[in-house]
């Protein structure tokens, strides 16, 4: 399968997680919550074509995301220090920053 739409595909399943997010910060539920299994069996379609490229790239992609969630958390212990409570819209500005950098890729 060619490269290009497969790439599409997956920026736009980031930005249905993000989309997701913004639902369940507003209160609202959506697929993700009433049928977790159905978004997990489609992203796996959307990236197990070959098994052994799936492993190596789930790999890379769990590697990327520890050192992103140990980046956030350092930068979130760092900020603690200095006790300043974030504005009520801050919650909203990671998922909407998910959404709009996989919206560019």
């Amino acid at each position: 399968m060619p490269s290009a739409p497969v790439e599409a595909v997956i920026a736009l399943s980031i930005v249905f997680v993000a989309a997701e997010i913004l639902r369940t910060r507003q209160g609202r539920e959506g697929i993700t919550a009433q049928a977790p299994w159905i978004v997990a069996f489609t992203f796996g379609l959307l990236h197990g074509h070959i098994p052994a490229a799936l492993l190596f790239f789930n790999a890379g992609v769990e590697a990327g995301q520890l050192m992103f969630v140990s980046a956030v958390l350092a930068f979130v212990a760092l900020a603690r220090c200095f006790l300043v409570p974030p504005p009520h819209w801050a919650v909203f500005v990671p998922p909407y920053a998910i959404g709009s950098i996989a919206m560019l890729s």
